[in-house]
C-alpha cells in the first residue's frame, strides 16, 4: 500500500482530544499537513507544537461547530482539503425524555449539520481535482438502536446513510467517502456526556479500544479506501444481531437502562 498522501492537506475536527488528536498525530507522522479544528484552542496549540517538534506540519483553527458562522469560517480558512476527517461528536446517556432541548440541539448541530456542511463544502473541490477522501467517524450504535442513546444513535444512523449515498454517487471517481463504525473507545467522550444537563455515565466509558488504534485504522482506510470499516473488526456482526435478536433487546434493553440510571443515582 503506497503512501500517496505526503504533503497533502488533512482537516480533522474534534482534534483536541481522543480519536481526533490521535488521528492528527498519525497523519502528520505520515507526512500530511494537518489543520486542527476544535473549540479548545489551548489544547490545539499544544498538539500543533508537539506535531511540529516531531517534524510535522500543523496549524490550528479554533471553532465551535455548533455555530454555523464558525463552520463557514473553517470552510473558508482551512484551504483545499485533500482529506476531511469528520470526527467531532457529542454524546449523552439517559432517558430521551430527560434530555434538554439545548443538549439535543447541540448534538444535532455537531453530529449532523457540521458533517453535512463541511462535507458538501469540501467535496466539490475534491471532485474538480479528481482526488480526495472524506472519512466520517460514526458508531456501531448507528446500526443497532439502543436505549439511553436514542438521539446519538439516530445521528450516527444518519451518518451511515449519508456516507453510503455519497459513496455510491462517487463510484468511478477517485474521490472516496467512508464511515468508521466504531465500538467503545477509551477517550474523554464519557466524561463529556456526563457533563451535559441530566447526563449519565455511559456504560462502556471505561472499555474498548484505544484512540491510537482507531487512528491506525483510519490511516489504513486512506491507503485502501472502503465504504465502511468496523473498529474493532468483529463488530461487523452487530447489524445482524439487531435483525435476529431485536425482539430480545426490546425486552432486556429497558431493564439495562433502568439499572444504569439507578447506579447513576
Amino acid at each position: 500500500m503506497k503512501n500517496n498522501w505526503k504533503d497533502k492537506l488533512a482537516i480533522i475536527t474534534g482534534a483536541s482530544s481522543g480519536i481526533g488528536e490521535a488521528t492528527a498525530r498519525k497523519l502528520a507522522a505520515q507526512g500530511l499537513k494537518v489543520v486542527l479544528v476544535a473549540r479548545r484552542a489551548d489544547r490545539l496549540e499544544k498538539l500543533a507544537e508537539d506535531i511540529r517538534a516531531n517534524g510535522g506540519t500543523a496549524r490550528i483553527l479554533p471553532a465551535d461547530l455548533t455555530q454555523e458562522s464558525d463552520r463557514l469560517r473553517v470552510c473558508e480558512e482551512a484551504g483545499a482539503a485533500d482529506v476531511l476527517v469528520n470526527n467531532a461528536g457529542l454524546g449523552w446517556y439517559g432517558y430521551g425524555s430527560d434530555m434538554s432541548w439545548k443538549t439535543a440541539w447541540e448534538m444535532l448541530q455537531v453530529n449532523v449539520e457540521a458533517v453535512v456542511q463541511l462535507s458538501l463544502s469540501f467535496l466539490p473541490g475534491m471532485r474538480r481535482r479528481g482526488a480526495g477522501h472524506i472519512i466520517n467517524v460514526g458508531s456501531i450504535s448507528g446500526s443497532i438502536p439502543s436505549q439511553g442513546i436514542a438521539l446519538y444513535g439516530a445521528t450516527k444512523s444518519f451518518l451511515d446513510n449519508f456516507t453510503t449515498a455519497l459513496y455510491r454517487e462517487l463510484t468511478g471517481t477517485r474521490v472516496h467517502v467512508s464511515v468508521v463504525r466504531a465500538g467503545p473507545v477509551r477517550t474523554e467522550f464519557g466524561e463529556a456526556a456526563l457533563s451535559k444537563e441530566n447526563g449519565g455515565h455511559v456504560p462502556t466509558e471505561h472499555v474498548g479500544v484505544t484512540a491510537d488504534h482507531v487512528a491506525w485504522r483510519i490511516w489504513k482506510l486512506m491507503l485502501r479506501p472502503q465504504r465502511v470499516i468496523y473498529v474493532p473488526g468483529w463488530l461487523r456482526v452487530v447489524p445482524l444481531t439487531e435483525l435476529a435478536f431485536g425482539w430480545i433487546i426490546d425486552q432486556v434493553g429497558p431493564l439495562m437502562l433502568k439499572k444504569q440510571k439507578s447506579v447513576n443515582g
